[in-house]
């Protein structure tokens, strides 16, 4: 299993499972990421801090340690 902030560029994926607690894992779900949810990942900055992507049909900003929190398949 992979998380969201390993996922090349360009790639779509379904999120499998999101980690974290209280706010943190909340905070993510009110962006539209829940489970079996599907994410296409626009592009990931130099420095891989934000990575963006499109989920529900718009584009978001996330960061490279929330990023982490989500599983993909």
């Amino acid at each position: 299993m992979q998380t969201l902030k390993e996922t090349k560029p360009g790639a779509t994926v379904h999120v499998a499972k999101i980690g974290g607690q209280g706010p943190v894992k909340r905070r993510i779900m009110e962006m539209g990421i829940t489970k079996g949810v599907e994410v296409y990942v626009r592009k990931v900055a130099p420095l891989g801090d934000p990575v963006e992507i499109t989920v529900r049909g718009y584009e978001l900003s996330l960061r490279k340690a929330d990023a982490e929190l989500i599983e993909v398949e």
